[in-house]
């Protein structure tokens, strides 16, 4: 793993918030992006994992991969996840912001 100090965060974890025009192509907002990455922010802090050396959620703009979304990515370890609700979040933040174990089921390739 990276080291705090060159990274700044332990996991840095972005939700793809993209909102596109209604009728165009799919996008993560439409998913719910929004209000889960809200969701996540809470359950870090509320486990005391938020903070600088520790762990911090951000939205993040189009990352191009709606289609297969919503969609988030962690780093430094470049994980990529889809979810579909609160038990999801859960899911990731315990297994692999907590335990360093990815959620197999729900990676992106």
């Amino acid at each position: 793993m990276t080291s705090t100090s060159a990274t700044h965060y332990r996991h840095h974890v972005f939700f793809c918030c993209n909102q596109r025009e209604p009728g165009g192509r799919v996008c993560c907002n439409d998913a719910g992006a929004s209000r889960l990455r809200d969701y996540a922010k809470q359950q870090v802090k509320k486990l005391g994992l938020a903070g600088k050396g520790r762990v911090r959620v951000n939205q993040a703009g189009c990352m191009e991969r709606c289609e297969e979304g919503p969609c988030l990515v962690i780093y430094p370890e470049a994980v990529w996840y889809t979810y579909r609700s609160e038990a999801d979040i859960d899911e990731i933040i315990r297994s692999h912001v907590q335990n360093g174990e990815p959620v197999t089921r729900l990676r992106l390739p």
